[in-house]
């Protein structure tokens, strides 16, 4: 009997040990957040949103630069067929009055001949044949009728919105990492429930080969001892192949090499969640509000699209000698653009956004409603998990007292081992169970913090 007493309370110890601690209030283990941060920085769509952020801050700078002056050099060569002249008459014109104007000025009478030793000027052309210019051209927005800043409320609010979607994103996968995690503590613990269930099962291989040279059992006996072996042999293979595929898992999601991996030993531990906490609003919900907001400044902004806008505009000339008669060697001017009807395109557009803005709405109302289901849900779940884990732990109790009474009976020879292996089966279903119960009752504890949006990590 003393032997078998050993066994009981290495058992006991182990069980004990297997506990789940509880921990008040969310405090995950360190090793825990350490992997969820390197699951963070590995996701590609965590990474894929930033790419997005980064461009609404890009769209942000664009709606500011629509009121930095833009200047342009501006170069060219032409060659014409032939330089730009007036046409005869008008060259005609120019000549007989360059005559008049110096016979007025040495005093020759009007219609006197001209003298043939007075020579005239010819009469310029218009644009020389070839022509090489070089000018600078200054284009400044003074005001954009609100278009601008109204796009720039609108990349402001899309950012928000997908900084909130980033952070909707980081909880799914903290989520998904701390029920890998669980998963393969619950794996862990479970090899420890079969290597208690394997030392029960050496000591009744010990007490069986006492009892067959003594006479008082058969080899048969011996035979069930060890079939129930080869079969725990093969629980411990198939929690090794759970074992081996959550490792894969992990690396997966954080990164992490495997040879860490193996080395870890999670706990389940659960939380005990104050009711009173008030929940906060979701991320996802944050999200869409911030989506709604964009699409408001959108539609503001197709709006003012029909308010005039401003804009100053210079030039000036560097080779003045390529220059017609006509051209100005510089000029400023500032001009009005008053877009009066543009066949209702940006009415049309507004309509649309106005629709988008309304899904939007819809989208939050439904969000909300799901969330508020689902804290329900998780509250009823992490109450059914604490009454299923007090049951559990009942059933293992009376296990080990039934297993402890028919070992007694047994070893006087008023049981059978197929009794002994039947309770002993029974105490191992039963840890299972508890360990499971654990599991589930540290899931409905994440849930719920999820739902309630007081995931930390």
């Amino acid at each position: 009997m003393k032997p078998y007493r050993g066994a009981l309370v290495m058992l006991l110890i182990v069980l004990v040990t297997a506990l789940p601690s509880i921990t008040k209030g969310q405090q995950l283990d360190p090793i825990l957040k350490d992997l969820i941060n390197k699951g963070l920085d590995k996701s590609h769509g965590l990474n894929s949103n930033g790419f997005e952020v980064e461009q609404a801050k890009v769209d942000q700078q664009l709606a500011k630069s629509v009121f930095l002056p833009k200047i342009t050099l501006n170069g060219s060569y032409t060659h014409l067929n032939d330089d730009i002249t007036f046409d005869e008459n008008t060259t005609t014109l120019l000549t007989e009055t360059q005559k008049l104007v110096i016979k007025d000025a040495i005093g020759l009478p009007f219609n006197s001949t001209f003298p043939n030793d007075i020579p005239l000027q010819e009469v310029p052309v218009l644009q020389n044949q070839n022509i090489l210019r070089s000018s600078v051209d200054v284009d400044w927005v003074l005001f954009s009728g609100l278009e601008a800043s109204n796009a720039l409320q609108a990349s402001k609010h899309k950012e928000a919105s997908l900084n909130y979607v980033g952070l909707a994103e980081e909880d799914k996968i903290a989520l998904k990492i701390i029920e890998t995690y669980d998963q393969l503590a619950l794996v862990k613990a479970s090899k420890k429930v079969l290597k208690s269930t394997e030392n029960y099962l050496n000591e009744q291989v010990l007490y069986v080969n006492k009892a067959i040279e003594n006479g008082l059992a058969t080899p048969i006996s011996r035979n069930k001892i060890a079939l129930a072996k080869q079969q725990l042999e093969g629980k411990k293979l198939e929690f090794e192949h759970n074992n081996t595929l959550l490792i894969e898992a992990l690396h997966q999601l954080t990164g992490e090499s495997r040879v860490d991996l193996q080395m870890l030993n999670p706990q389940l531990h659960s939380f005990a969640v104050d009711g009173e906490v008030s929940g906060e609003k979701r991320n996802e919900i944050k999200a869409l509000e911030e989506a709604e907001k964009a699409t408001q400044y959108q539609a503001k902004m197709l709006k003012s699209n029909f308010i005039p806008k401003v804009a100053l505009k210079g030039h000036y000339e560097f080779l003045e000698e390529n220059l017609s008669l006509l051209d100005p060697k510089w000029y400023v001017g500032v001009g009005l653009k008053w877009n009066v009807f543009d066949g209702n395109q940006s009415r049309l557009k507004r309509r649309k956004i106005q629709l988008e803005t309304a899904k939007y709405r819809e989208q939050i109302a439904d969000a909300n409603e799901m969330i508020a289901l689902g804290i329900s849900k998780a509250e009823i779940s992490y109450e059914a998990a604490l009454m299923n884990t007090k049951i559990v732990q009942k059933e293992v109790e009376l296990a080990k007292e039934n297993y402890e009474m028919v070992n007694t009976q047994f070893k006087n020879n008023l049981a059978s081992i197929n009794e002994v292996l039947d309770a002993l089966n029974d105490v191992e279903k039963a840890n299972f169970k508890l360990q499971q119960s654990y599991f589930q009752e540290r899931r409905a504890v994440t849930d719920l913090l999820h739902a309630k949006g007081i995931l930390n990590y």
